[in-house]
């Protein structure tokens, strides 16, 4: 068994004319050279020749074919020769004519192993008894080549009829075409280039959460977030950045215990809570101020100079300052894998080329470090002044409860003011604690703005209601002649209540200071300062690698670009106004090149040094059913063919009767299928790509060469579709995708292909091809047939499924295609014994001698 990548193609010579320029090695292997090279496909280890003859050729052309046995490869050469039309007929018996298809005169050289031959009298290919077409009918001949040229094919016809007596067979067909018209087929091919290509005005902006989670792969998700994200130790223990944050931290550590203790109510009896409050305020101040320069020189340590310093100069700047950057030793050692497996999960989930891009453009943006400097405007934000403002706003103090304090300064006052006759003094003692306590905030905060007020003057409402309070009581005890323990009593619970409103008066009114002081501002410029240190050591951590993780994501971002304007390039081709152009009367003719498989209407194909204008009347049989689309390659062009058929409307309508086309008009998954064959083309043109970027090496070479293979295969992909079909998967398909079926790609009937591959009722609707003269020659014996069924991989699924629907046993298995629009029937039917003569002919005898011999028995060499 060969491997199936040297079986891709089937080199096509047509020996029925110009077979005698084919006179030396030389002469051959250029021939199949530019037959090969045209298909973009290498020399092949292990040959395969289909060769168009007529049974007088094969004595007429015996130079050719040892030139085919003996052509040098790698691997052993399988030759299937199909010869088309009559024999000239060989002597009944001595000195009477010749009797026609009596003989099939073969020579010895086509009798060697990996040879065989299949021998079509008349091709059958009339409809109707009135027809009158020839044997060797172009268009009928066009299709059994076409058929005959997919590889699976041709190999198992060549291993079936090996095993037949002589290796000789006529072969009998019923066929089945499925395919889809040129214009739905080109029409899905723009739709599928442009879903694959995506829309040039998307938003050129990314979110930063569409490139964080699941999505990307654990490589980058380590460069964005940086390593230990917020827990990353940025400050040497004991070093000067360090030392200074500290200092400003426990600054703000005793300014804050003072506030609290000046909140109490001992703060607002004793003058120096605020004193030290103040002092302590003062030495945050001054360590911020410190903190602050130090955040400043590191900020600038990367960008004063104008050059950017390498990273083991970042750092040891860093260090200077007493700020650590840990190792990033193997952190790029999976940049490039993780290029690759982000690209390919993105193409994968079926968004469009440039919508990757976007995406790759925003992780370069992600993960590229950003110099320190560029961070100096931030620093703005914590200055001296920034500060004082904030501190401002601040100090503007929610209003103290005056109407709750006002109130329950009343009520203390009436209960304190229970009391008769000389006792009545006491009902002052708590309207004076009020104002005492007022006297004393005013005094301890003079220079605090207080709301509804100015200066230090204190809120007059609950002194006012405590001796409002006080009146009522002296006024109720004397009008109800309450005892003196009512009075003593009210005056305890009074007293309870006076402290309590006094403590709450007290604390808004420090809250409100303290805040003027700036204690919060303070801490959060400090977070701010900090947290700036803590963002410049992550961006300088790793900084060369994500440096070039940037440049790669950019660099892939480009190519995926420049990829998706080479599929809008392709989607812009028209094949068939170039065709109409070339057609319109009184233009000259345009310059083009034969398709890279096109072997069947090139001249140069079948010619091996034809001049480009002379006109070969033995390959209109191939002409006449070419309609390859694939544009001109103006280096290597050649004239225009203008009988050239090169749509789908140039076919010839009449077919074969042994063939039926079944066209559909494209079922729901074409678009999407094909733009999957698309992603796969770019997920393999990039296989080099991703190399150099995991080397390091991800330059405008690597991309450029990169850009180029997306354009081939994308031109290969358009050649796969007009040659095959849509239904069997080009070769750079992912192998773990499940390609839709028939019913979903064309809109066909896969029914049509169960029925003529897998039930025997079909078999008698097989075309024998051979003349009635013919078919004198061939075995009586059915069982001495082979059948060889077939079909496309594609509709395996499909078929098998149909056979169990309707309870069909297959006592045989049929030939899946890889490639190919085919399915069908191929019947090979021995020829009798004798009917076949292979001949060592004598060098320089004339063909009447050889048959004249033959006849005797015998042939130049004594056979």
């Amino acid at each position: 068994m060969i491997p199936s990548d040297d079986t891709i193609a089937v080199v096509h010579l047509d020996l029925r004319s110009g077979a005698a320029e084919i006179d030396s090695p030389a002469v051959l292997r250029a021939k199949v050279a530019r037959q090969l090279g045209r298909a973009g496909l290498p020399e092949p280890d292990h040959p395969l020749f289909l060769v168009v003859d007529t049974p007088a050729g094969l004595t007429d052309h015996q130079r050719q074919y040892e030139l085919l046995t003996t052509y040098r490869a790698l691997g052993k050469i399988r030759i299937l020769v199909l010869l088309v039309g009559s024999s000239p007929g060989s002597y009944a018996r001595e000195g009477e004519a010749f009797l026609p298809d009596r003989r099939l005169v073969r020579p010895s050289v086509l009798r060697a192993s990996g040879i065989a031959l299949l021998w079509a009298g008349d091709l059958r290919s009339a409809r109707t008894a009135l027809e009158q077409l020839p044997p060797d009918d172009p268009d009928a001949l066009a299709v059994l080549v076409d058929v005959l040229s997919v590889p699976d094919v041709f190999l198992r016809a060549l291993d079936d009829v090996s095993l037949l007596p002589d290796a000789v067979a006529a072969p009998g067909v019923r066929l089945l075409e499925q395919d889809l018209p040129p214009e739905v087929r080109d029409r899905a091919w723009r739709d599928a280039l442009a879903r694959f290509a995506g829309e040039d005005h998307e938003p050129a902006a990314v979110p930063a959460t569409a490139l964080s989670g699941a999505e990307l792969p654990e490589s980058l998700r380590g460069l964005i977030a940086g390593r230990g994200g917020r827990d990353l130790r940025h400050r040497t223990p004991g070093g000067a950045a360090d030392q200074a944050y500290h200092a400003c931290a426990q600054a703000l550590e005793r300014a804050e215990d003072d506030v609290t203790a000046l909140r109490s109510l001992p703060g607002l009896l004793a003058r120096t809570r605020r004193a030290a409050l103040e002092d302590d305020l003062e030495q945050a101040h001054l360590a911020l101020g410190s903190y602050r320069d130090l955040v400043a020189a590191a900020l600038q340590s990367d960008g004063g100079s104008g050059a950017a310093p390498s990273a083991a100069e970042a750092a040891s700047r860093l260090a200077a300052l007493g700020l650590h950057v840990p190792s990033a030793e193997g952190v790029g050692d999976r940049i490039g894998e993780g290029l690759r497996e982000f690209a390919g999960k993105l193409l994968h989930r079926g968004l469009a080329l440039r919508a990757v891009a976007q995406r790759f453009t925003a992780l370069a943006g992600q993960v590229e470090p950003v110099p320190g400097a560029s961070l100096l405007p931030r620093l703005d934000a914590h200055s001296a002044e920034r500060v004082a403002r904030r501190a401002g706003a601040e100090g503007v103090p929610v209003p103290p409860p005056a109407v709750g304090a006002s109130v329950a300064a009343a009520g203390a006052g009436l209960l304190g003011a229970l009391w008769q006759g000389p006792f009545a003094v006491l009902a002052a003692l708590v309207p004076l604690a009020f104002v005492v306590a007022a006297l004393c905030g005013a005094a301890r905060l003079r220079d605090a703005s207080r709301p509804g007020g100015s200066g230090g003057r204190p809120p007059l409402g609950p002194q006012i209601a405590a001796a409002g309070g006080a009146v009522a009581g002296v006024a109720l005890a004397h009008a109800a002649g309450l005892p003196v323990w009512a009075g003593a009593t009210g005056l305890l619970v009074a007293a309870g209540v006076t402290v309590e409103t006094v403590r709450r008066l007290w604390r808004t009114a420090a809250d409100g200071w303290a805040a003027g002081r700036g204690t919060a501002a303070l801490r959060e410029a400090l977070t701010g300062l900090d947290g700036l240190l803590a963002r410049l050591v992550r961006e300088h951590w790793a900084a060369e690698e994500r440096l070039y993780c940037a440049d790669a994501a950019r660099s892939v971002a480009g190519m995926l670009r420049a990829t998706a304007d080479a599929a809008d390039a392709e989607a812009q081709f028209e094949p068939r106004r170039a065709h109409q152009d070339a057609a319109a009367p009184g233009t000259a003719a345009p310059v083009t090149e034969p398709a890279d498989d096109d072997w069947l209407s090139s001249v140069s194909t079948l010619e091996a040094d034809a001049h480009p204008d002379a006109e070969d009347a033995d390959t209109e049989w191939a002409r006449a059913y070419a309609w390859d689309e694939r544009p001109a390659a103006p280096e290597t062009a050649v004239p225009h063919q203008a009988d050239s058929a090169d749509s789908w409307d140039d076919r010839p309508a009449r077919v074969p009767r042994w063939l039926h086309r079944e066209t559909g008009e494209g079922g729901p998954e074409l678009v999407a299928t094909l733009a999957n064959d698309l992603t796969d083309a770019a997920m393999d043109a990039m296989d080099s790509y991703w190399g150099a970027v995991e080397r390091g090496q991800a330059g405008a070479f690597a991309a450029r060469h990169t850009e180029e293979r997306v354009r081939d295969l994308l031109s290969d992909a358009r050649i796969h579709l007009q040659r095959n079909g849509v239904l069997a998967a080009p070769r750079f398909a992912a192998a773990h995708r499940v390609r839709a079926t028939s019913a979903n790609l064309l809109g066909t009937d896969p029914h049509r292909v169960a029925a003529l591959v897998g039930a025997d009722t079909e078999r008698g609707t097989v075309v024998q091809l051979s003349s009635p003269e013919q078919g004198a020659l061939l075995s009586r014996d059915p069982a001495a047939a082979v059948w060889l069924r077939f079909a496309p991989e594609a509709v395996r699924a499909d078929v098998e499924t149909a056979w169990r629907a309707h309870g069909g046993a297959q006592h045989e298995e049929p030939l899946w295609t890889t490639t190919g629009r085919y399915a069908g029937l191929i019947r090979l039917t021995p020829l009798r014994m004798g009917v076949v003569d292979t001949v060592r002919p004598r060098h320089g005898a004339d063909r009447e001698t050889e048959e004249q011999d033959l006849y005797a028995g015998r042939d130049g060499d004594g056979w």
